[in-house]
């Protein structure tokens, strides 16, 4: 009798702790429920590119746990004349070596091509394992966190590499190019924005603990990373390719006829061009010959974007630590620009999935036309508005800009060279970043003067693009591929 009345007992208990533990777990379950859906929507699911999605919004939450890291370490724990110091110190540290690190990333991992998936996991685990190793030198500032710093940065450049080479694998049936990035940039800036204040509060705990969540996450994103589809992995039909083919070096194919063609003064071209080889003794690496003005002028205008970017971050920086906006601190002017890139660059990549890739050209030299327009504004009626309004155009054209040269790639370069493409042209951005982040941390604290000189960076890359992409523009592509 006792042991029924217990369990009678203990019925309405087990329904009131079933009923209380669905009420906790349904948000998280919704949530994961409705991120999946919207990351697997329209075929994503299928072909696999909902798992990169996902895996790059992990790769944005750990990349911004360890920049709060190093933010409140580097530079906002010591007067603004030694942050300067130690941020000239980072660079040299850190960004130096990936000037010359950079040229080699692309080209490593074309020779790893049935390795993506791997290199990518590889990617992810060295920055759990380095955002571990920095969190016992992250409180004390010492030498021994730029080596850490810069593997993490070789590291993460080295994911945006082969993820940019992976995405062309896995795009959706009649999904574009520039949708398909879209989203994955998208998901990152979400990820990003959502990490930032839960790595702030982890800050606030102890300077160590956000590298341990940025340790956590980079786990799981290595996890994440070999649930890839096995078709990331397949190289089948690509060849190395070269952005810039040298002057003299073009050469037609060759006569597909066993014989050759027969010139005027009796000689056969197919022999003629084997001996020449035979003479050279071996044969020249492919280049982009098929591609066109399109993606190297694109390319030029996105470097300076690039570049503009780097800039900014360093030099607003310390300007606004320095000199905050008119009655703001400095903690609020640098959260101001910052969300207003932010929100810039979300809205760029929103458009660019809208637009879906029409025009290009013409796209790619507007927005660099706007950007350079504000920035000599700011330069003029130097203000907090002005400031506000760069920082906001700069993340709306670079997104726009960035999305349009992947559509010129996916549209004029030949499917056997397009992975490489992607990679060469990762890195030489990359670059261009680090270019303009030195600018920046060298230049004399004076608002006009930086915005002067933010102006010259794009006047530079506009007169270098823009003429010519307005040509190619008129010309049309030679090789219209756009999904």
């Amino acid at each position: 009798m006792a042991a029924a009345r217990s369990s009678e007992a203990s019925g309405p208990l087990r329904r009131v702790g079933r009923t209380m533990g669905h009420a906790l777990h349904t948000p998280f379950t919704g949530t994961a429920k409705g991120i999946r859906k919207a990351t697997h929507a329209h075929g994503a699911g299928e072909s696999g590119l909902g798992k990169l999605i996902e895996l790059h919004a992990v790769n944005g939450a750990g990349d911004v746990m360890i920049t709060v890291a190093l933010a409140s370490t580097v530079f906002f724990s010591v007067p603004t004349d030694e942050a300067r110091g130690r941020v000239a110190l980072y660079l040299a540290v850190t960004m130096a070596p990936f000037i010359l690190l950079a040229p080699v990333i692309g080209p490593l991992l074309d020779r790893l091509p049935h390795g993506r998936r791997a290199a990518m996991a590889g990617a992810m685990f060295a920055r759990a394992v380095l955002a571990l190793t920095m969190s016992g030198a992250v409180a004390t500032g010492g030498l021994e966190l730029y080596p850490a710093a810069l593997g993490v940065l070789v590291s993460s450049k080295a994911y945006g590499v082969v993820r940019s080479a992976v995405v062309p694998r896995l795009l959706p049936p009649r999904f574009s190019l520039v949708k398909a990035n879209s989203r994955v940039t998208l998901a990152g800036l979400l990820a990003t924005g959502v990490a930032a204040p839960i790595g702030a509060g982890l800050q606030s705990i102890g300077s160590a603990w956000p590298l341990y969540g940025a340790c956590t996450i980079f786990i799981g994103g290595t996890v994440l990373a070999f649930t890839l589809p096995h078709k990331v992995d397949s190289a089948k039909g690509e060849r190395k390719a070269r952005l810039v083919v040298p002057h003299g070096q073009e050469r037609p194919p060759a006569d597909p006829r066993p014989g050759g063609s027969t010139r005027k003064d009796g000689t056969k071209s197919g022999h003629r061009n084997a001996d020449a080889s035979r003479k050279k003794g071996r044969e020249k690496p492919p280049g982009l010959r098929s591609v066109g003005p399109s993606v190297l002028h694109g390319l030029q205008a996105n470097a300076s974007h690039r570049a503009l970017s780097g800039f900014l971050i360093f030099f607003l920086a310390f300007l606004l630590r320095e000199h905050p906006l008119a009655g703001q601190s400095a903690a609020v002017s640098l959260g101001i620009v910052g969300v207003a890139a932010g929100v810039g660059n979300a809205c760029g990549t929103a458009v660019g999935s809208w637009l879906r890739a029409r025009g290009p050209e013409v796209i790619i030299a507007t927005v660099l036309g706007l950007a350079l327009g504000v920035a000599v504004l700011a330069a003029v009626f130097f203000s907090t508005v002005m400031v506000a309004a760069l920082g906001a155009t700069a993340g709306f054209t670079q997104a726009l800009s960035k999305l349009s040269l992947d559509a010129m790639i996916q549209r004029d370069v030949p499917e056997e060279v397009r992975t490489s493409a992607f990679a060469r042209s990762e890195t030489v951005l990359q670059m261009a970043w680090v270019v303009g982040g030195a600018i920046g941390i060298a230049l004399p604290l004076n608002g006009v003067l930086g915005m002067s000189v933010a102006a010259g960076i794009l006047a530079l890359g506009a007169a270098a693009s823009v003429r010519g992409l307005l040509g190619a523009a008129r010309r049309g592509s030679p090789h219209p591929r756009v999904a």
